[in-house]
């Protein structure tokens, strides 16, 4: 299980990130010379429910791989500025936030 809400949590992020990408594009084709709102109504809602299910599956993940609060924060704080998501993800990653093994990625140093 735990396993697999990370999977879900890194395809969220990912996928947030590209329904940003897509949301900025549409936006531009909307206010830009052409005038076209479809790009907007489209991706709009895509992204928003994409924006969700990050939240969701952050909140998921904190739990499962316990997780600061501030570090919680700033997981679903990336959401709201473009493609901070793919920053967190790697970020979290790097320093084994995202491991599923269930057990911590560096060998506890000898005492004495």
């Amino acid at each position: 299980m735990r396993e697999k809400v990370t999977r879900l949590f890194v395809a969220a992020a990912i996928a947030e990130a590209c329904s940003w990408l897509a949301l900025l594009v549409g936006m531009l084709v909307k206010y830009g010379p052409t005038d076209n709102e479809l790009g907007v109504k489209i991706f709009g809602p895509i992204h928003g429910g994409l924006f969700v299910a990050y939240g969701l599956l952050v909140l998921a993940v904190a739990r499962l791989h316990r997780w600061s609060l501030p570090v919680t924060v700033v997981a679903l704080a990336c959401a709201v500025p473009p493609f901070a998501t793919l920053i967190f993800e790697r970020w979290a990653r790097r320093r084994g936030m995202l491991d599923t093994a269930g057990r911590p990625t560096r060998e506890p140093a000898p005492v004495g």
